[in-house]
């Protein structure tokens, strides 16, 4: 096997809806050198005139070599070629919260990031989902009398559990743990008086784990706490933790999101922002039926995050379903004026995530978007990545 042939980067998309796949073959490391090409249903094959390589393909993807077209040289890149394909891929998914299942049953609250029991044996009686965010004006349109759930927020009894956008929000009144407050610096408010605007100091109602300090959620009310869904895993009480890397899971619970919210209120496009209301991401998703195949891939002069090692352990010829998403960070003031377009815009949904998730977040897709071909790395104004399921 040729050394060259061996470097050979092979960048496949299939779009399992539209059935049809992008093949990227990129240059071999020497340039110049003569290579030929074959596209078998199930593999594809490089030869030089230093060997020959063979990429098998995953058992669920076909390619169908007689529908080859748009083929062309892009430079950087190597050659490009559009193709029909099947993938018939289950996707699995890490469940955030199985309703069916886990209602009724006694269930463990877990941080997701060291595995500290956070609520231990709690029986959910009652698993349901929480209404828009804009569920009290639609009561008010559409009731002829006063609207009977005014000043009434909707907080969990004992054994219920109410799952929001990118939250649960559960009741700790009898918990045998209770997630306490950071105690970090005591943040300072500014308050109006008779003699101008004094500071006095403002409640922190941030939830921490007690063994690695990450935020898990915010207190609500005395008895109700938010718990965010990329901070927290639920188990079955019988079921031991499952050790899931953060990148993957982080990466999970987002798609999760994207891909519910998309289909249920048909909106595409997300501001991802901190507790705090900070936007740290413009996101537009672009499509969910993406199965990405990347073989051969060099990582050696990737630098290495403790937050994306597990990526690069994964198998060379692998693939995964993705999301397919446009974005634009929005750290250290950069895209002011498209935020300040995006958050007057009722068509753009807000997705708040603990800040530090947040900037994993970011963290994940711009290493996404490095490992891209070249040229399809940017689309129009914005960065694209995938997102894995």
């Amino acid at each position: 096997m040729a050394a060259t042939a061996a470097e050979t980067r092979v960048f496949l998309e299939v779009r399992r809806q539209l059935q049809s796949a992008l093949l990227i073959l990129g240059e071999p490391k020497e340039g110049g050198m003569p290579m030929d090409i074959s596209i078998m249903p199930s593999s594809l094959q490089m030869k030089t005139p230093e060997g020959c390589t063979e990429i098998q393909l995953p058992a669920e993807v076909r390619l169908v070599p007689s529908s080859c077209r748009g083929l062309q040289f892009v430079p950087g890149d190597g050659l490009h070629l559009r193709l029909q394909a099947q993938a018939e891929l289950g996707t699995k998914l890490i469940s955030m919260f199985n309703q069916s299942s886990q209602a009724q049953e006694c269930c463990t609250f877990y941080c997701q990031s060291c595995g500290e029991v956070i609520i231990k044996d709690r029986k959910l009686l009652r698993v349901l989902p929480l209404p828009s965010e804009n569920w009290g004006a639609l009561v008010g349109e559409w009731c002829c009398h006063p609207d009977p759930f005014a000043n009434k927020p909707l907080h969990p009894q004992e054994n219920d559990c109410f799952i929001g956008d990118s939250f649960f929000l559960v009741n700790l009144r009898t918990s045998l743990w209770q997630p306490r407050p950071e105690l970090s610096p005591v943040e300072m408010c500014c308050v109006s008086s008779d003699n101008g605007c004094k500071l006095e100091p403002k409640a922190n109602t941030k939830v921490i784990c007690k063994r690695c300090k990450v935020m898990l959620g915010e207190t609500v009310s005395s008895e109700t706490t938010k718990f965010y869904m990329t901070e927290i895993i639920i188990q079955s009480s019988e079921r031991s933790f499952p050790i899931i890397p953060r990148s993957r899971f982080v990466q999970s619970v987002i798609t999760q999101c994207l891909v519910q919210l998309s289909s249920a209120r048909s909106t595409f496009r997300f501001r991802i922002q901190g507790q705090d209301d900070k936007v740290f991401i413009l996101l537009w998703l672009l499509n969910s039926d993406s199965l990405v195949i990347e073989s051969l891939r060099n990582s050696k002069y990737i630098k290495k995050f403790p937050l994306l090692e597990d990526t690069l352990k994964a198998d060379s010829s692998s693939a995964w379903s993705a999301v397919k998403v446009l974005y634009q960070p929005c750290i250290k003031s950069r895209n002011e004026k498209l935020v300040s377009l995006w958050e007057s815009d009722i068509s753009v949904h807000p997705l708040t995530l603990p800040s530090a998730t947040c900037l994993e977040l970011l963290l994940i897709l711009s290493r996404s978007n490095a490992n891209l071909p070249s040229s399809l790395r940017h689309m129009n104004s914005f960065q694209v990545a995938f997102l894995k399921m």
